[in-house]
């Protein structure tokens, strides 16, 4: 199972890149949609409201012990970084499509344009959470620690964006680099799932040949009792 150090750093990153789509993403519907109080508060509470409606789902999805928690969180990754790579030519295309729409039809479209990754994003935090309480047993306790460590990425990428990145690399720039943090924490994922799994096998196989050992020793010693019986007989 992966160590909880290699977890909270993922976390970290994960909120780190989250915050810089949320930022640019902001930056790139208001262009569209115009500043204002309304176009404003639309954007944002479908910001809200997809995190929220994807931590329901990350809760429900990883409810199941059985289910690999890890892999998940792994494969929500990158369908994040998917959609940031091209959210920015997908939203200018609706934008241009959508011009001149009522408040509500713009909210609308607002919140269909952000319900997936903000989706996927609401789910990583019930996912890990489930990773870790499956070993820790503490879920205040691994809460806590996750939902800390994700806000302070998440506050980390909001000095980054205003004081280097967006000045440096701009909109397409911005989200490229938040979706190569999110392959990167992807293809990290992956592989603490392949080594949980790895050392699972081991220790099934390790339990196997104990009692395999043990189921021996009693048929090595059932004779011996026999034959003591028939001795003394």
């Amino acid at each position: 199972m992966a160590t909880r150090g290699w977890i909270y750093s993922a976390f970290l990153t994960s909120g780190f890149a989250a915050l810089l789509y949320q930022v640019v993403w902001q930056r790139a519907l208001f262009a569209i949609y115009g500043i204002n109080v309304e176009s404003v508060t639309m954007v944002v509470t479908a910001f809200m409201l997809g995190l929220g409606l994807g931590s329901l789902a990350g809760g429900a999805v990883s409810r199941a012990p059985s289910r690999p928690v890890l892999l998940l969180f792994s494969m929500v990754e990158l369908g994040i970084g998917v959609f940031g790579m091209v959210s920015l030519a997908v939203f200018h295309a609706v934008g241009n499509a959508t011009l001149g729409m009522s408040a509500g039809g713009t909210f609308v479209i607002t919140f269909l344009l952000v319900l997936l990754p903000t989706l996927l994003m609401g789910s990583t935090l019930p996912l890990l959470v489930a990773h870790l309480v499956r070993s820790s047993k503490n879920v205040g306790r691994t809460v806590g620690t996750l939902y800390f460590v994700n806000t302070l990425g998440s506050a980390f990428a909001s000095a980054a964006a205003v004081l280097g990145i967006l000045a440096h690399a701009g909109q397409s720039g911005s989200v490229r680099v938040a979706a190569g943090l999110n392959f990167l924490v992807a293809g990290m994922s992956y592989l603490a799932h392949r080594r949980s799994l790895r050392e699972g096998e081991t220790r099934v196989s390790g339990e196997q040949l104990r009692a395999g050992a043990t189921e021996g020793a009693a048929s090595d010693a059932a004779p011996a009792s026999a034959s003591s019986s028939g001795e003394a007989a």
